[in-house]
């Protein structure tokens, strides 16, 4: 996908967690795009939480953009979330300031709808959490459809799950909205494990962000750093994945990610494999395609793009 040379529309929705942080912190720091709101679902963490730090991250950008609160639930399924990773604020690690402006009143599948409509172009939709908000709005709205140019979600996997043996976490947390997206036909682009887990925020990786010397790049050294221990006590890694912003660096570097079109279902089962991103990696079923799916990440080139935009933050 490449991006106009007039600054391409987009909402980023999240569930943050660090790594949400880190790929707001690159949205707001590229002109390419134009971020026209960002909205929270529960995920990580409970809505208010995910919603506080969605505001945090928007003080630490110095940023005007509106936050918009959405789903606090999903849409059939008990909601889980994941403090053993990311603590019980979600943001664990550094300090955080108190939000000096608050969310929105408008909720944010509304947003969503009205921005998509209104929009003179059509919007592309970043979502790195649970697909409630979206599947809501579609649902809601089915005439926005042909006026999203593309959903590029972080979730889901060709292989193997990280919160159950066959699920991802985002896809678990609502498979059932993860189904009305992947059946909605809007041009789609998966980015799941077997992409993120080559994005190592490795200690020298992390010492970049440092050296930078100013507070964002602290401030982002020290989610990382906490970040990894989840990661060294399950994996033995020696840094964390950086999973979500890997989706806004698709968008402004493609080049630097190699995906496959493939068919994609969603295991609404309720068995074992209940939230599973059923991915037909070698095309076995002949079902038609509904995802590219990124399968290779340039993880140096990744982080050196990372890093030279957080550096914009003074």
């Amino acid at each position: 996908m490449s991006l106009a040379s007039t600054p391409h529309p987009v909402i980023l929705d999240g569930d943050p967690g660090h790594d949400d942080v880190v790929n707001v912190l690159l949205a707001l720091a590229s002109p390419e795009l134009n971020v026209l709101g960002l909205t929270t679902v529960f995920g990580n963490v409970g809505l208010p939480r995910t919603t506080r730090n969605m505001l945090i991250t928007r003080q630490l950008a110095r940023s005007n953009v509106p936050v918009h609160a959405g789903a606090d639930r999903p849409l059939v399924d008990p909601r889980i979330s994941a403090e053993a990773v990311h603590g019980a604020s979600g943001l664990d690690g550094p300090h955080l300031p108190t939000p000096t402006r608050g969310v929105e009143a408008e909720h944010a599948v509304d947003f969503i709808v009205r921005t998509v409509r209104e929009h003179l172009h059509p919007v592309t939709l970043v979502p790195t959490g649970p697909l409630t908000n979206i599947a809501l709005a579609l649902r809601l709205a089915p005439d926005i459809a042909p006026r999203i140019a593309r959903i590029v979600w972080m979730g889901g996997s060709t292989d193997t799950g990280n919160w159950t043996p066959a699920a991802e976490f985002n896809a678990l947390a609502d498979p059932h909205a993860a189904h009305i997206v992947f059946t909605s036909g809007i041009p789609l682009t998966m980015i799941g494990l077997n992409a993120s887990h080559q994005a190592i925020a490795h200690p020298a990786r992390v010492q970049a962000f440092r050296d930078l010397g100013t507070p964002v790049g602290e401030f982002v050294a020290v989610l990382l750093e906490f970040f990894a221990e989840h990661h060294r006590e399950r994996y033995g890694w020696d840094g964390g994945a950086l999973h979500d912003p890997l989706t806004v660096a698709w968008l402004l570097r493609p080049e630097l990610f190699r995906t496959r079109p493939m068919s994609v279902q969603i295991d609404t089962s309720g068995g074992p494999s209940h939230g599973r991103t059923v991915a037909d990696v070698w095309n076995v079923t002949g079902q038609p395609v509904n995802a590219d799916v990124m399968t290779d990440v340039d993880a140096d080139g990744f982080f050196a793009f990372l890093t030279e935009r957080i550096a914009a933050y003074r």
